[in-house]
């Protein structure tokens, strides 16, 4: 018997998350996973590392609770917010029986981690303007254990009315837990719910560090919920899930200065937003740039796989959108150093747009005349 008959069914057949790292690349300009472009500096302080961390390090959920407005025991903190979307299918959602729901074009992690435990992926298309299609969710939530719910949604930057929102959260009332997914909620702090956790029992936010507190290598995420539910989300996540210095790190970067600098590095990132937005406009080969409430931008380009090939082979790495649902012709862009986004600006100036295009398709299609 072979270690590929011994696997799951679902494991076997699953496509994997193909995150920024594993496409890979040979880049020294990284566009492509929305990281922030510069390294923090920070210094271990603990010196423990012959002992168990804690489950949940008490000073990272206090400063965080601090921060996030909430009570201690509506905090819970681990690898990544990535984990944080495993756990609650985990606790939530029968193998066989239950159903994620999730509305495309928007982060892949939710169906690959449902896939990956044996629960249903349900998807209900956003509308073309990627707003909530209300009455295609409510059609679709039996048998639905989870909703989750990204905004500012990743890949299109877009915030989710909030009213929408609300209406996820009343027709859920009583069946299913929603998940709003607030990974970039630090570039646009007034548009997060987590004011609401009083008013719904069966709301949980998502958060994480990676973003604007440029610790994506740290991995660290954080689930806001109400206790009731945070405690179930106890009863199932790995008994270490934070390494001593990671809590360590996490707790700096959640100090008063900490809190200082990641705002200060939200403020530069929204001119360099704004900057680039207004520059990449001025490019033939671009036909649209959507408005964003991140650190990235989504751009609809002219002919995206030419743009893609030429910008990966000078080492500038965008990430390829075109296989989203309503996403054709579009590349992300993550908000890199000025000096970053200008290379990649050079690099797409001489890139066609569609009417010098179609002129060269035509030309290259058009039947050869010869001499009489």
């Amino acid at each position: 018997m072979s270690i590929q008959s011994l696997a799951r069914k679902n494991v076997r057949e699953l496509t994997p998350y193909q995150s920024a790292r594993r496409l890979g690349g040979n880049g020294d300009v990284w566009l492509n996973a929305n990281e922030y472009p510069i390294a923090p500096q920070f210094e271990l302080t603990a010196q423990t590392f012959n002992r168990y961390p804690e489950c949940q390090p008490v000073l990272v959920i206090e400063r965080y609770a601090a921060y996030a407005g909430l009570e201690k025991d509506q905090v819970l903190v681990s690898r990544g917010a990535d984990e944080g979307i495993e756990l609650l299918i985990r606790a939530f959602c029968e193998p066989g029986k239950d159903a994620i729901l999730y509305c495309p074009p928007t982060y892949g992690m939710y169906s690959v981690s449902a896939e990956t435990i044996g629960v249903e992926a349900r998807t209900v298309q956003a509308k073309e303007d990627w707003s909530l299609d209300l009455p295609a969710i409510k059609a679709a939530l039996d048998g639905v254990k989870l909703v989750y719910v990204c905004s500012p949604n990743n890949p299109t930057g877009n915030l989710i009315n909030p009213e929408d929102l609300r209406t996820v959260l009343e027709m859920t009332r009583g069946r299913a837990i929603v998940a709003i997914d607030e990974a970039y909620i630090e570039f646009c702090p007034q548009a997060s719910v987590t004011g609401w956790l009083k008013e719904y029992p069966h709301l949980v936010v998502l958060r994480t560090m990676s973003k604007a507190f440029a610790l994506a290598g740290l991995r660290c995420g954080f689930t806001l919920a109400n206790s009731e539910l945070i405690a179930l989300l106890m009863q199932v996540i790995a008994p270490y899930p934070l390494s001593t210095p990671v809590a360590d790190i996490a707790a700096q970067a959640l100090s008063d200065q900490g809190l200082a600098v990641m705002r200060a590095r939200v403020a530069e990132m929204g001119e360099t937003r704004s900057w680039l937005t207004q520059q990449l406009k001025r490019c033939d080969c671009v036909e649209q740039v959507f408005a964003s409430e991140t650190n990235y931008l989504l751009v609809r380009f002219t002919a995206s796989s030419q743009v893609f090939k030429t910008l990966w082979d000078q080492g500038i790495i965008l990430r390829d959108q075109n296989k989203q649902p309503g996403l054709s012709g579009c590349l992300r862009i993550s908000l890199g150093t000025r000096q970053e986004c200008q290379r990649m600006l050079d690099a797409l100036q001489p890139l066609p747009g569609i009417n010098e295009r179609t002129a060269i398709m035509n030309n290259e299609t058009a039947p050869s005349k010869e001499p009489m």
